[in-house]
């Protein structure tokens, strides 16, 4: 029986939830996640946790943010004149929009407006929380030569060629 480690594909149905136990994302009904052992697919605190284990297991991953979307950067919350969201009439809170700084773009969710300026946050909306992951291993193979050119798997959960 294979078992996860590095250059393994691998596949998983999930739950993840937060600290209060509110479920905030799964895995479609029948459409496991596939990804690439070892080559930075998912997160490092649920990727080291896999580690070693074998389709039909069953594993409660709890992930610190460190390990996860990282610690809540308050500087990473900026206030942004009115006037730089020209064309957007109506701007209202968990809109979403790209933003780009020093050549990097990044995502940034508005979390409030007022006439004057917009609130922004380039956190990802998962930082600074403690994740439990409900994880039931699938499928456990070597990956192919092709994937591992690619950098993460093909087919059914994976990426579609």
């Amino acid at each position: 029986m294979t078992t996860i480690a590095k250059d393994t594909a691998v596949k998983f149905n999930y739950t993840l939830k937060d600290d209060e136990g509110n479920i905030l994302d799964q895995s479609p009904e029948g459409q496991p996640l596939a990804y690439l052992h070892g080559h930075s697919n998912i997160i490092p605190g649920l990727e080291q946790q896999l580690e070693g284990k074998s389709a039909g297991e069953r594993v409660n991953a709890v992930v610190e943010p460190a390990d996860g979307y990282g610690e809540y950067q308050e500087q990473a919350v900026q206030h942004v004149p009115r006037e730089n969201f020209q064309g957007v009439e109506d701007i209202q809170p968990g809109m979403q929009f790209q933003s780009e700084a020093g050549g990097q773009v990044m995502l940034v969710t508005v979390t409030d407006v007022n006439d004057k300026e917009v609130t922004v946050d380039a956190n990802h909306p998962l930082a600074g929380k403690r994740l439990t992951f409900d994880v039931e291993i699938q499928e456990v193979r070597a990956a192919t030569e092709d994937e591992l050119n690619h950098g993460h798997v093909h087919g059914a959960g994976g990426v579609e060629h």
